[in-house]
This record gives structure tokens, sequence and C-alpha cells, in this order.
């Protein structure tokens, strides 16, 4: 195998249809490839699942990254609701439709939060957790983005009216039919977060398979109080905390990669979550 094939594959862009009463929608999702074990990698809002290219280069080809674009976001579909359930039967029927056993799954910030509710209400499903940088108890505000524009006649032009958010959204700018604009709709974000809000200790305590809770000490979304108090209230749960932001894979990728190889080295063969209620 040349160096090449072991640290640069290549993503295939797929997609699954997902059926409910009342929609039918394209669940957008990139697929890193190789040998190696599952790991699905949850994203954030704002965000899509390319976010975790780097961290699929540093883990191939032992590890088989598949990325989703949650509900709303990147190249999937909207949804009617951005409930709890929707993301986290999103996440169950990608599993079930790729034929993914002993899932590995690693989820930032609104990814981390749909990590832990798939592990509590599917414990079949998933083997490990990785959560980076969200809390048990979550209080978060997106109101802001809702002043962001939604079509602009250039590029230029909606990075303007982003201003210093701009720089953070970069890789989610999309030329569209009618203009330039976010691979997201502000109000869906929106919606999506208030439904994140809340109490879901219960969800964190209720499996106890392996994980692997980071916290940036820089972050203003997981406090250090609270990631050590999550740590040490669950079983098999270790805590790592690296000097960034709330993007902790973004921020350090590098330091991101080989917290979570290390981790992920740790790990039986065959471990499997089982429900603790």
């Amino acid at each position: 195998m040349t160096p090449t094939s072991r640290t640069e594959p290549e993503p295939v862009r797929a997609a699954v249809t997902l059926k409910a009463p009342q929609s039918r929608r394209r669940l957008s999702y990139l697929d890193f490839g190789g040998p190696g074990r599952p790991l699905l990698a949850l994203h954030g809002h704002f965000s899509e699942g390319r976010t975790f290219a780097p961290l699929a280069r540093a883990l191939y080809p032992d590890w088989r990254v598949v990325a989703p674009d949650q509900r709303g976001h990147g190249f999937s579909d909207r949804a009617p609701d951005f409930s709890r359930e929707g993301y986290i039967q999103d996440a169950a029927a990608l599993i079930a439709d790729l034929g993914l056993e002993r899932t590995v799954v690693l989820g930032h910030s609104l990814g981390g939060v749909n990590a832990y509710q798939l592990a509590a209400r599917h414990p079949d499903l998933v083997s490990a957790l990785i959560i980076e940088d969200i809390g048990a108890r979550v209080d978060d505000d997106l109101t802001f983005c809702l002043s962001w524009p939604h079509r602009t006649p250039t590029r230029t032009e909606l990075l303007d009216q982003l201003g210093d958010s701009a720089r953070y959204l970069t890789g989610a700018i999309r030329e569209y039919a009618d203009g330039w604009g976010l691979a997201f709709r502000p109000e869906d974000m929106v919606a999506s977060v208030s439904q994140e809000n809340g109490d879901h200790w219960d969800d964190w305590l209720a499996s106890d398979c392996p994980a692997l809770l980071i916290h940036g000490t820089r972050s203003r979304t997981l406090t250090e109080a609270h990631a050590k108090e999550m740590a040490s209230a669950r079983p098999h749960t270790q805590l790592a905390e690296l000097a960034t932001g709330h993007t902790v894979h973004e921020t350090d990728p590098t330091a991101f990669a080989t917290t979570v190889r290390t981790f992920l080295d740790t790990l039986p063969p065959y471990d499997r979550c089982k429900d603790s209620r």
C-alpha cells in the first residue's frame, strides 16, 4: 500500500432516502472508505460531514469514517422538524442502510448530543462514544444567525454581509440558481438548538460503553467543571482536555486526531453498548 493510499482516502458522496409517514428525504453523507472498523462522525450546527475529512485521513485505513450532513445541513434535505428523535432516527437509519455493526459514534456539539442519545435509545448500534465539547445540560442561543442573508448576488457580497461570522462559515457557502447562500437555513438552526437545549443527564448516563469526552479548555460551550462532572458520573468514561475553543477538531486537528486514535486503540474488538437503565 502506498503512503498516499494510507493517508489520502477519497470520500464517496452518497445518500440514503429516508421514508417517513409525511416526508421522503435524502440524507447525504461522505464515506471515506477503507477496510477498517466503522466510525460514524456527526457534525455540529452550521457545519457538515466534510469537517471531519482531516480526522478521516488520520485514522485511515484502520477506521472507516462515515460522516453525514445531518438534516437541514450541507447537501441533505430539509426536514419537517428538528426534534431530538428526528436526528436520532436519521443516524440509526444510516447505520442500518450501510449495514454497519458495533459502530463507534463521534459527535461534535449538536452531533455529540445526538451521539449519546443514539447510544441511550439504540445501545445495540453503538460500541463506543466520542463526545466533543458538549454537555449533559445544554443552554445555547443561535438567534444571532437570523440576521444572516438568505441569498446575495455574489460570493463577495455574502461574505461582506456575514461580517466576522464569515471566518467559520466559508465551508458552508454555496452558489445556487438564485445567488449565493449558506448550506442551511438560519431559522432551521434556531429551531434545532431550541430542541437541543435542556437537561439530558438521563441520556448521558443511560449507556455504559467506553466513552471519550473531549473538552476545549477555552470553550464557552462546555465548562471544565461540567466536563469533569460528566466524566466522573458515567462509568468507563475518559476526559481529555485540549487547549482550544469549542471546535476542537478544526482548531487543532493533529492533537484531536491523536487523542481520538489513542482512545480507539484501547477498545476491545467486539465491545458494545448495553442499556443500563
